[in-house]
């Protein structure tokens, strides 16, 4: 089997490229760099059936060209993290727009069967929780930024779905809920990197708010192992999947872990919203999925809880 993953040189993209090598695959990952590093790959950056390539997914040539042998796409390239989303709203548009679109449109020429990465943040302010792949969007004004970022997932899904729909390509769109591990950093707004490497810093370790607010975490290595059973299974062609874990964490409480692991004597400090992404953002008090699609579809699945995750991110993080 031969694969291209888009944004192979991510988080989630390196630990897919790893699980597909590992189980006799040959890769070809695309990667601009933009978030992603070759260093990710490290691992199995000799391998022979791994082909990484620096470029974009803009570029309808250069995708042709790396699809001419394979027989399947994972498309995790993307904008990502609310610093980004916040800063640099016209790239997050369009690469998460136009991207798509271009993958999708080269997909479609070759008849290959598509993973398409969205995110949890589609549901937008919906308080609907644990959010159904059914459920509403509800979402902020044109005028608030963050909410660019959850229009453009949502235009992608709308993309491939009226592909699978209109067109018969057989696509998958997996919403993902707050993947992390290692190899993730801090730089785009990732929250456990960042509170990992305040503490370690000396403090103090910024929280968000009141720091009431929930998310459920999930290892990449977990994520990336879900992601090939989606593509590899029939049924789940043309329909969406809540990809991600649904124990909920309050990110306060995250904060102490981390606090606990490493220096229980660093300052945790309280941090407006206002302060960290400027006037106006807005933000969700629980973002939890609903898994019972993804377990009917694909049964148990096996995954790691918060502490093993928090072990392994701060034994992997640089001092």
């Amino acid at each position: 089997m031969r694969a291209l993953v888009t944004g192979g040189a991510g988080l989630i993209g390196s630990h897919l490229t790893e699980r597909l090598l590992a189980q006799g695959d040959e890769v070809t990952v695309l990667d601009d760099l933009s978030t992603g590093q070759w260093e990710n790959l490290r691992a199995v950056a000799d391998c022979p059936r791994l082909r990484a390539v620096e470029g974009t997914i803009f570029d309808g040539a250069l995708l042709r060209e790396l699809t001419a042998d394979c027989d399947r796409v994972f498309h995790l390239a993307a904008a990502v993290g609310v610093r980004m989303i916040v800063e640099r709203p016209v790239h997050t548009i369009e690469t998460n727009v136009a991207g798509t679109e271009q993958v999708l449109r080269v997909a479609l020429e070759r008849q290959l069967p598509v993973l398409i990465t969205s995110s949890s943040e589609v549901y937008g302010k919906s308080t609907a929780v644990p959010f159904r792949e059914d459920g509403d969007m509800v979402l902020g004004p044109t005028t608030v930024t963050r909410w660019s970022y959850a229009c453009s997932k949502a235009i992608d899904e709308f993309l491939a779905l009226a592909y699978a729909r209109e067109h018969g390509l057989p696509v998958v769109v997996a919403r993902l809920f707050n993947t992390v591990g290692r190899r993730q950093i801090g730089r785009y707004g990732m929250v456990i990197p960042r509170l990992v490497r305040q503490c370690r810093d000396g403090g103090p370790i910024l929280v968000h708010g009141d720091g009431s607010q929930t998310r459920c975490f999930a290892e990449a290595e977990d994520v990336a192992a879900i992601l090939v059973r989606l593509l590899a299974h029939p049924d789940a062609r043309g329909r969406i999947f809540n990809v991600g874990h649904d124990e909920e964490h309050a990110i306060l409480d995250l904060a102490e872990r981390v606090r606990r692991r490493i220096d229980p004597a660093c300052e945790i400090r309280l941090v407006p919203y206002s302060a960290a992404y400027g006037p106006g953002f807005e933000d969700l008090q629980r973002r939890v999925p609903d898994l019972s699609r993804l377990r009917a579809l694909l049964g148990p699945l096996p995954m790691q809880g918060l502490d093993a995750i928090l072990d392994r991110v701060i034994a992997d993080a640089p001092d």
